[in-house]
């Protein structure tokens, strides 16, 4: 009982395949779908070459086929290929074509954009590369000025620093002949205050002395 089982279930998965085949009406000329099998029976379509149809129950002289609307029918086998017809072929590398001129269309157009944006970015880099010369020498001037200055600054400070110390200096010897001309004037007044003294005291004798003289 279950090889009679095994035995159906592959019979029904092989005619599952068998009708799962597709083939293809020959280029040759358009075919007739019959209701059955032999030129008696009543045409139901005419099939145009090139045509795929769906394999229902193959045989050597008839075949079993059903077209993509549904339709079933029975068709000469010998009309009946596996390989694509030229003409599906021709369609398929007609739109394939049709696709790649497209996409060679739209690449051209890109590479045109890509062209010019690259044309666009090298002046940009060639004016980069100018300002940066540029900015390279006004950095070189400046480091060279800034060490000038620092240069000038360390001389300046130092100056600032040897007349802070020569004022102070000469505030102080100021100072000092400022008590040295006191002190001067001080020993000129006293002199000259001696001298009036000793003047005075040589004035007063010699009157005396004349007094003395006229009282003898």
């Amino acid at each position: 009982m279950r090889y009679i089982i095994f035995i159906g279930v592959w019979m029904i998965l092989f005619c599952s395949t068998v009708q799962a085949e597709t083939m293809y009406v020959s280029d040759d000329i358009r075919i007739t779908l019959r209701t059955g099998q032999g030129i008696d029976h009543k045409i139901l379509a005419m099939i145009k070459p090139g045509q795929d149809v769906e394999v229902l129950q193959p045989d050597d002289k008839w075949t079993q086929v059903q077209l993509p609307n549904g339709m079933e029918g029975w068709v000469l086998t010998r009309f009946l290929t596996y390989d694509k017809p030229c003409r599906l072929e021709l369609e398929i590398l007609k739109k394939k074509y049709e696709t790649l001129s497209t996409q060679s269309a739209f690449l051209i157009k890109e590479n045109r954009v890509y062209k010019e944006e690259s044309k666009r970015l090298h002046t940009e880099l060639s004016g980069s590369k100018k300002m940066f010369a540029a900015t390279s020498k006004s950095y070189d001037t400046l480091k060279k000025e800034s060490a000038d200055f620092l240069e000038l600054k360390s001389k300046y400070e130092a100056t600032s620093s040897q007349l802070a110390d020569q004022t102070k200096k000469a505030k102080k010897l100021e100072e000092e002949l400022s008590k040295l001309l006191s002190h001067r004037n001080i020993i000129w007044f006293l002199s000259g205050a001696g001298v009036l003294i000793f003047g005075m005291l040589i004035g007063f004798s010699a009157r005396r002395q004349r007094r003395k003289s006229s009282l003898l």
